[in-house]
């Protein structure tokens, strides 16, 4: 079992960067597959990105490849968002999660999930 505590999150202006965390508890972090996902307001959790147990393979939705970074660091018990260029669509709750089998692209993949973190991009 793993516990997830997302931070980072806050009002940035379009064009503007923030950096998520993602500190998981436990000794097994390393076990976990670990994704990000968001949800605006009367929309459904959307995939972000998504980090395999190493780092070696890395999945990023098409309406954030290139503007968005995923990494993680075991040692810390951490994964990351790195998001540039930052878009008023942008702005969601941003959620991250971890499970150890399934699909990287759906809430389904997941079985541990954090509380989230707003992220607003002003225009």
């Amino acid at each position: 079992q793993v516990q997830l505590v997302e931070s980072g999150g806050g009002l940035v202006q379009a064009g503007g960067s923030l950096r998520l965390s993602c500190a998981a508890s436990g000794r097994t972090f390393s076990t976990y597959r670990m994704g990000w996902f968001r949800q605006a307001p009367g929309k459904e959790r959307e995939f972000v990105a998504g980090i395999d147990r190493t780092g070696s393979n890395i999945y990023y939705a098409e309406s954030v490849k290139g503007r968005v970074t995923i990494s993680r660091d075991n040692a810390k018990n951490t994964v990351y968002l790195q998001m540039n260029s930052l878009k008023p669509e942008d702005t969601a709750v941003y959620f991250c999660a971890a499970d150890v089998r399934g699909r990287y692209d759906s809430t389904q993949g997941y079985g541990y999930w954090g509380q989230g973190t707003q992220v607003t991009v002003s225009s």
